[in-house]
């Protein structure tokens, strides 16, 4: 299986990564974004890709893969609804129509966030957003497409947050995040639960669309 990861520099995106270069079912994985992932693997194809916006000069390279792990995203902390929207909706949508266009029997999962909006009326800019992108992925057309929404997230392996603020809360309170993942077992996921559950779903598919972190831990078991 060939797969696609954005975001591989980001929390999320990092563990997703290093799930799939040590899954026997992935035999390749490309990563692409603006700066290098800082891994070297037999598995590992990397693009660096400055503009999100177009992707026609690189839709040769994108070209039979099963499955994309779009786990771009930002906070939308002190952004305008016109800036979020570029990142998290345009952005998505930009290689989302590319991806469909080569390879339409692929899966796309999609990192989202829990209170995304499937209405698309909520009155948090975000949660809006989310759910517009969430929306129109669905109905794209992809053989499978599924919304990843985790909640709190306990990261593995060494991974670090890139945003400084959510760093210093791993930092100094590690211990109540591991201690609400043992109390509220469903409520908290590790990075490396959403990356086996994004590999598990693309294989043997999921009966929701939709998936909290009940669902990622469910599908990390398989």
């Amino acid at each position: 299986m060939k797969v696609i990861i954005t975001g591989a520099t980001g929390m999320i995106g990092k563990g997703v990564l290093l799930e799939c270069l040590d899954h026997e079912a992935i035999n390749e994985v490309l990563a692409f974004g603006r700066s290098p992932v800082g891994i070297t693997h037999h598995k590992l194809k990397e693009i660096l890709h400055q503009d999100f916006s177009d992707f026609t000069s690189m839709k040769e390279s994108l070209v039979g893969y099963d499955a994309c792990y779009y786990c771009l995203g930002i906070s939308a902390a002190g952004l305008k609804e016109d800036q979020y929207r570029k990142i998290t909706y345009e952005y998505t949508m930009a290689l989302a129509e590319v991806l469909y266009k080569n390879n339409p029997e692929m899966t796309f999962i999609f990192v989202s966030g829990q209170g995304s909006d499937s209405s698309e009326t909520s009155s948090m800019m975000w949660a809006r957003v989310k759910g517009k992108a969430e929306n129109d992925i669905l109905q794209m057309g992809f053989r499978q497409a599924f919304m990843f929404r985790p909640g709190v997230l306990l990261p593995l392996r060494g991974i670090k947050s890139r945003t400084k603020g959510y760093q210093f809360m791993y930092d100094y309170f590690m211990w109540l995040v591991k201690a609400v993942k043992i109390l509220v077992p469903n409520y908290v996921v590790s990075t490396t639960q959403i990356g086996l559950a994004m590999i598990q779903a693309t294989v043997g598919g999921y009966e929701k669309d939709i998936i909290n972190p009940k669902d990622m831990i469910a599908l990390a078991k398989r």
